[in-house]
């Protein structure tokens, strides 16, 4: 990529092969709704994933024979697609997906590794540890520096119940790291 004249990046493979990595990554991003991969694959295959969910929101016959033509098995996630995912994201403009750096997943080739995941989903990382930094604040009596408050905007925004799903959160990951196994009634219940 010297220069800066390329539009994509080429991932050593050849036109084919790269197209069907890039919709393998993304069929798996659909149906698991966080991918571990490599920090370039994970780039360009947030672009395309990008693309499909904005084309999901518009639920038009055309947006359906796109998706059909990049995701592995449609009938099994043309309904995820289309119901829950486009419905998640229908108040959003963009941004649909996140990629996290991480430690390099094999020690041998020490390739830069990363996380792809759809935001606001079950399987939100910044969520979580966002949760877990509150809950550790809270814990030793400390306020909540800038950027924890920043991340509390960014992962309760767009949620639907936001904040209520956040503070439970809380209140799960503070049970967990003092040693409280959270029960299944309510605190009312007694």
């Amino acid at each position: 990529m010297a220069g800066g004249h390329v539009k994509y990046r080429h991932l050593s493979r050849d036109s084919a092969h790269r197209q069907a990595l890039l919709r393998n990554l993304v069929t798996s991003l659909i149906k698991d709704e966080a991918i571990h991969t490599t920090w370039p694959k994970a780039k360009e295959a947030q672009r395309l994933a990008e693309k499909l969910i904005t084309k999901a929101k518009k639920n038009n016959e055309t947006s359906r024979r796109i998706a059909q033509g990049i995701l592995y098995n449609p009938h099994d996630l043309m309904p995820k697609l289309f119901g829950e995912i486009a419905e998640r994201y229908s108040d959003r403009a963009s941004g649909y997906t996140r990629v996290l750096r991480t430690e390099p997943k094999d020690t041998y080739s020490q390739a830069p590794s990363a996380i792809l995941e759809l935001c606001d989903g079950p399987k939100d990382m910044r969520f979580a540890m966002t949760a877990a930094t509150v809950a550790r604040d809270r814990r030793l009596g400390q306020p909540h520096s800038e950027l924890t408050l920043k991340n509390i905007k960014k992962v309760t925004q767009f949620r639907k119940g936001g904040m209520a799903e956040f503070e439970e959160w809380v209140k799960k990951t503070a049970e967990l790291n003092l040693g409280v196994v959270p029960s299944s009634k309510s605190y009312g219940d007694e």
